[in-house]
């Protein structure tokens, strides 16, 4: 499981990416901004997107974090 490290959305505001931007340049779709403000889930391929936006690594935005599940399976 991942979390975020960072409010992306704002982030990329900073940066001057607003929503509106981001949705008329095709770069993220609205239900994918939707998902970066409630911290859910999105592809490898948009947080791509994000990094380069950013100028980041990716563990710059995330960070990964077992869960008690995971634990048990993978430990």
């Amino acid at each position: 499981m991942y979390k975020y490290k960072i409010d992306v959305v704002k982030a990329l505001n900073d940066r001057g990416y607003n929503s509106y931007r981001l949705k008329q340049s095709g770069a993220l779709s609205q239900g994918t901004i939707t998902k970066l403000k409630s911290e859910g889930n999105v592809t490898l391929e948009t947080l791509n997107a994000v990094c380069v936006m950013l100028r980041c690594q990716l563990s710059d935005i995330i960070e990964i974090e077992a869960t008690n599940e995971e634990k048990i399976k993978f430990f």
